[in-house]
């Protein structure tokens, strides 16, 4: 027994020796007593280590439950907060969906106006682009009535009546005359700076010439390519140069369509120079000219022979060779004692000599007047065969393709028209000249004939 409980003694003095001689504080321990009030020093200071320990462990776990106990009050504290807020909210959402429905109930009639100014502002747009106003008023409004087209909030109070105010001068402005300086771009290209009479909205003139307004190059003026009728600018010439009263002006209400489209107009000359006739209206002005040429020197041989022969009947007793009635004279006083039947024959001969002479040319003129209908009758026929070519090809959808063979016909029939009345009228004075003509020979004849006779029956 005794050596058993030995034993575990020396084991446990052997183990802690050993500790202890590793220990730096054992390190210079000369005896096992030494030894052992080293090692209870040292559990002695271990000991109160572990206290020390002990007390700070219990410290900060009193403190983590102080800690923990105030996280849950305030855990619960937030708990209550957020039902409140919870409660709170939904509440909120109710009274929201009430005032969203008040809302949309009282602004019903705000976006039914918003869309309606919107749509008012883009139009009132569109017509002072287009209008000779905004030249005088400036880009400014536009500016405005732009935004205000495009603008995606409800307007102010000051907007709608900016708008309302703009609506009302455009209006005004329709029925004034008003002479201001504007940017006036010439046939050549370059830029003036002119005093333009402005009539309302629909015409402007500057030095007296007719203007169209430009849209797309910030207000400016454009004179026309080319004025109308010396009529109409006559009129607009006398009307720049007053400053009071009534007076007569040239108003295009379509601001500058008409005007453009009077400018476009051509004339009866100007259709037959573009050939609008074709071949067979060329061929008529041809034949017209001819014709015309034809009585004008006829006209004039015509008129030589009346001298000739007035001159001829101031002297009966001595013809001449260079005028028929000198001929038909010297037929007379070739043998002036042969038998009256003789000299009648003679005489009546000499006037069927001149006869040709004096009405050659007028069976020409009759023809000529003649073919005129005739051709325009087969200008009209051709142009209405392309017409009907045309439709045949492409249909009746555009008229513009039918214009041309329609043009021709008309255009042919009018210079046949105007071929044949005037050679008529030419041909008739001319027939009746050669007539008075050959009249005068015959009575000349007649009168020398009834003379000798008379004579032969005195003796």
């Amino acid at each position: 027994m005794l050596n058993v409980l030995i034993r575990p003694v020396v084991i446990g003095c052997v183990a802690a020796l050993s500790v202890a001689a590793t220990s730096p504080a054992f390190a210079q321990a000369k005896s096992l007593d030494e030894l052992l009030q080293q090692t209870r020093a040292a559990r002695s200071a271990e000991s109160a280590e572990n206290e020390q320990r002990i007390r700070e462990f219990r410290s900060e776990r009193n403190q983590q439950a102080t800690l923990l106990k105030n996280a849950k009050n305030e855990l619960a504290s937030l708990e209550r907060r957020a039902d409140e807020l919870s409660s709170q909210f939904d509440s909120n959402e109710e009274k929201l969906a009430e005032l969203e429905t008040t809302l949309s109930g009282k602004s019903g009639a705000l976006g039914e106006m918003f869309g309606v100014v919107r749509q008012v502002s883009g139009d009132v747009y569109s017509a002072a682009q287009n209008s000779m106003v905004t030249a005088q008023l400036g880009e400014e409004r536009m500016d405005f009535l732009g935004d205000l087209a495009e603008s995606k909030r409800l307007p102010s109070i000051a907007k709608l009546e900016r708008l309302w105010f703009e609506m009302q001068r455009e209006m005004t402005e329709l029925g004034k005359v008003v002479r201001f300086d504007a940017t006036v771009i010439e046939g050549d290209g370059e830029q003036a700076t002119k005093p333009v009479v402005r009539l309302g909205t629909f015409t402007a003139i500057a030095d007296g010439e007719f203007l169209t307004y430009e849209t797309g190059v910030e207000g400016k003026f454009r004179k026309l390519p080319k004025q109308p009728s010396s009529t109409y600018v006559s009129v607009a010439k006398d009307f720049v140069g007053e400053t009071s009263g009534y007076h007569t002006m040239v108003v295009d209400p379509s601001q500058g369509t008409l005007l453009r489209a009077k400018i476009q107009e051509r004339n009866l000359l100007q259709r037959v120079m573009e050939s609008e006739g074709g071949m067979i209206g060329w061929l008529i002005i041809g034949l017209t000219v001819i014709g015309l040429i034809i009585s004008l020197l006829k006209f004039l041989s015509l008129g030589a022979l009346s001298a000739k022969i007035s001159s001829q009947k101031k002297n009966i007793s001595e013809p001449k060779e260079s005028n028929p009635l000198g001929r038909v004279l010297q037929a007379y006083y070739k043998d002036p004692s042969a038998d009256s039947e003789i000299i009648e024959l003679r005489m009546d001969e000499a006037v069927l000599k001149e006869t040709p002479a004096v009405e050659r040319g007028l069976s020409i003129i009759k023809i000529l007047a003649a073919i005129g209908p005739l051709l325009g009758l087969l200008g009209t026929v051709t142009g209405m065969i392309q017409v009907f070519q045309s439709i045949t090809l492409y249909g009746t959808g555009d008229p513009k393709l039918m214009a041309g063979g329609i043009s021709q016909a008309l255009m042919t029939t009018v210079l046949g028209l105007v071929m044949a009345i005037p050679l008529i009228l030419i041909h008739s004075m001319l027939a009746s000249r050669a007539k008075g003509i050959i009249q005068t020979l015959d009575e000349e004849s007649v009168g020398l004939i009834a003379e000798h006779k008379g004579g032969n029956a005195a003796s």
